[in-house]
């Protein structure tokens, strides 16, 4: 297999950044045009705090009313997608760097997609 020049990984990662963002405005987007076609005529009361729903807070629901047509939970999908972006150019670069064998910047770059999983998935 040829190992991809320095050029090669940039222009990927460069699509790999693009895309994520695309997707992530996509689906955001979504999200509040369905939010919108249904609540264009509320009128919101600042007055009082309302917490958001604590389906929204969990993955395992999250999907499932995403994928059911809640407006909220396709934003906060398009939300997790942008966040999820870096995190997939850390992973590529690990990839990359294994390809091109430079131990020292794969064990680098894991432990650094290491740090932002943990961060990501045990943050309280």
């Amino acid at each position: 297999m040829r190992q991809p020049t320095d050029d090669q990984v940039d222009i990927l990662i460069g699509q790999v950044l693009r895309g994520g963002v695309l997707l992530s405005s996509a689906v955001t987007f979504l999200g509040l045009a369905l939010f919108l076609m249904h609540h264009s005529s509320a009128t919101p009361n600042y007055a009082t705090f309302h917490s958001i729903n604590g389906s929204l807070r969990h993955l395992g629901q999250l999907f499932p009313d995403a994928i059911h047509g809640n407006p909220l939970a396709i934003i906060q999908v398009g939300i997790l997608l942008l966040i999820a972006t870096p995190v997939a150019r850390v992973a590529f670069l690990v990839g990359a760097f294994a390809l091109e064998r430079d131990r020292l910047y794969v064990g680098v770059s894991g432990l650094v997609l290491l740090v932002l999983l943990y961060s990501i998935i045990f943050a309280k």
